[in-house]
């Protein structure tokens, strides 16, 4: 009963936040046209590899490659795609359009 009651008391505090989950924002019904050659490879490169970057990195997690992006998309939606600012931390944060468009691309399944 305590763990359901603190699943609650969590899922109620995040979305106070304003917290978006992927699952709010499917793919549009007409696909995407971003892909990871044409947006994902870059925005990764620009805002996440300096610490998400293997075992030279500052994190454990790699997002390094298409594929551990694909299984960890869910994760990376709400630390920082669309209205969700968590990631990266600092000065040097994609601009709104850009989280708007990695949620798209991530919702899309991250072609």
């Amino acid at each position: 009963m305590r763990k359901v009651l603190f699943v609650a008391m969590v899922a109620a505090a995040l979305a106070a936040c304003g917290w978006e989950d992927m699952s709010d924002y499917p793919c549009p019904p007409g696909g995407t046209t971003l892909t990871y050659d044409n947006f994902g490879k870059q925005f990764f490169q620009n805002y996440c590899v300096t610490c998400h970057g293997g075992p030279n990195g500052y994190s454990s997690r790699a997002f390094t490659d298409i594929d551990t992006i694909r299984v960890q998309a869910a994760e990376i939606f709400k630390n920082a795609a669309r209205d969700n600012t968590t990631m990266p931390p600092g000065p040097y944060d994609p601009p709104q359009a850009e989280r708007y468009e990695l949620g798209e691309w991530l919702s899309c399944g991250a072609p």
